[in-house]
């Protein structure tokens, strides 16, 4: 049976001593939740697969945050597509053009690492805009030539992993037709779009010209899905379906033209943007998205007290809301209006 006996305060004491000796400073209760997770799997006597799983998952979580660490502050688009898809289909030219595209506007790109679609990002991105985090497998992938060619990647055994690094990086996605790995990753940033366990950020299904594949998934997902209840009638709302690549890097540069982030002070939802909206544009939005509040209105100010304790994003203007939670899968739609607004910047940044 599983021990239950809780950490001896001994060895809490020893493993906060240890950090001290190892020289951390920073997050040290963090730290120690971590090393104590560890001593506290031992003493559950947790099954030795277990153990290799967490042990390898911490690993390569690791391995990921040491690769995107000297690129904090550089926006990146994660490309999705399938590892098939070969150099003269009409798909792989978009997914590079695309990549190249963003990289010009000064954004990095990360893919998969593998071949098909995910080498033509990296080909169109260039070897110092790319980031890989591949997968290894018993066949088909390794790392392609450009990111492997930069070191600019990191390998991982397992794919929750994997996804977590391709979504946790990016504040843009772009999906380009693929097999069960490309819609198993689009539905998962739907999923946690539409649960607000993900902060909002603009998804594009990109194809090539005239192809139909997203269109088809949006004619399933409307007479099947929203027909039968499973999901509401705007929730694939949430993405932008395109063959162009053009309108597609506009939808992912716009979608921070005037949004900027958003952090919640206790039962408030504080969004921050580039350019404060007047008094009119606010009664507008207001008026517009009344439905989306749980009480009171929408307030323009300045940064609230837990925002000025931690220094953070001082300088932006805010809007303030109790926004209901059911509702919170449609912000979305708050955050295309603020960017339409007259105040807003006239051009995205990157």
């Amino acid at each position: 049976m599983a021990s239950t006996n809780p950490i001896p305060p001994e060895v809490t004491d020893e493993l906060r001593a240890t950090i001290d000796a190892a020289g951390i400073a920073e997050n040290t209760d963090l730290i120690a939740r971590i090393l104590a997770t560890g001593i506290g799997l031992g003493l559950d006597g947790t099954d030795r697969l277990d153990l290799k799983i967490t042990s390898a998952a911490l690993t390569e979580m690791r391995a990921a945050f040491r690769l995107f660490a000297p690129y904090d502050g550089i926006p990146k688009v994660t490309i999705f597509g399938s590892a098939r898809t070969l150099p003269d289909d009409a798909r792989y030219r978009q997914a590079s053009e695309m990549a190249a595209a963003l990289a010009d506007r000064g954004w990095m790109v990360v893919t998969g690492a593998g071949p098909g679609i995910m080498q033509a990002a990296a080909e169109g991105a260039g070897p110092e805009q790319s980031l890989g985090v591949s997968i290894r497998l018993p066949f088909e992938e390794k790392p392609n030539a450009i990111v492997e060619a930069s070191a600019r990647n990191v390998a991982m055994k397992y794919f929750f992993t994997r996804k977590l690094m391709l979504v946790k990086e990016s504040t843009g996605f772009v999906c380009v037709p693929g097999g069960f790995g490309t819609l198993d990753e689009m539905f998962e940033l739907l999923t946690l779009q539409q649960t607000g366990k993900a902060e909002p950020t603009p998804i594009v299904l990109l194809d090539e010209p005239g192809g139909t594949f997203w269109t088809g998934l949006k004619q399933f997902v409307d007479d099947q899905l929203v027909s039968s209840g499973v999901i509401s009638p705007d929730d694939f709302d949430r993405v932008f379906v395109t063959d162009s690549v053009e309108a597609a890097t506009a939808a992912i540069t716009g979608f921070w033209r005037n949004y900027d982030s958003l952090r919640w002070v206790g039962g408030k939802l504080v969004l921050r943007l580039k350019s404060a909206p007047t008094d009119a544009e606010v009664a507008s939005l207001n008026d517009r998205f009344a439905g989306l509040l749980a009480s009171g209105r929408i307030e323009r100010t300045g940064p609230l007290r837990s925002e000025r304790e931690d220094g953070d994003r001082l300088d932006l203007p805010r809007l303030v809301m109790r926004l209901n939670q059911w509702r919170v899968g449609e912000l979305y739609r708050l955050i295309g209006a603020i960017n339409d607004l007259e105040s807003a910047p006239r051009s995205a940044a990157g």
